[in-house]
């Protein structure tokens, strides 16, 4: 039988994701000194954020957050957002103009399998790539609604909908 884990350090979150395939670089954040995992998938980068430090401990931790931050040019509708967190149930999106942060906590408090971290690190894989589709189809869809209205700024999504498309989502 496995090991539970009941803590998360940089160092094994990074093992564990490269264990899946994923090339995973650390790198320390400039403003709060605190250091992160930054890796990427479906060409999309994202960054793993260390949570809730365990008291007493310089290493450990409860949580991590998974982001991935795309900067929105032009006007994104709530509602594109909004429908997305209404039929997921993990991942959420966050739209903070000028920055659309999509996002998944994963805990361990209280012990989990290490099974459950990889399946953590799958749901993660496929939710980038839902997303991706997801703004793929809905972007053209705002631009369209945007041309109808009038002919000034339209969104996009760079790298992940083909040109002409509207919006622009870095």
């Amino acid at each position: 039988m496995s090991e539970t884990i009941t803590s998360l350090t940089l160092e094994a979150l990074r093992d564990s994701f490269q264990n899946v395939g994923y090339r995973v670089e650390t790198l320390t954040d400039p403003v709060a000194g605190t250091n992160y995992l930054r890796s990427a998938t479906a060409g999309l980068g994202f960054e793993i954020r260390p949570g809730n430090q365990l008291a007493g401990e310089d290493q450990g931790f409860l949580d991590i957050m998974l982001v991935a931050a795309l900067q929105v040019q032009g006007e994104l509708p709530l509602d594109l957002v909004n429908r997305w967190n209404a039929t997921r149930r993990f991942g959420r999106l966050q739209l903070s103009p000028p920055f659309l942060a999509f996002c998944l906590d994963v805990s361990v408090a209280g012990g989990v399998a290490p099974n459950y971290l990889r399946a953590q690190i799958e749901i993660w894989d496929r939710l980038v790539q839902e997303l991706i589709g997801y703004l793929r189809e809905e972007l053209p869809k705002v631009a369209a609604t945007n041309n109808a209205a009038a002919a000034g700024a339209q969104p996009a999504l760079e790298r992940t909908v083909e040109q002409g498309s509207g919006a622009t989502i870095q």
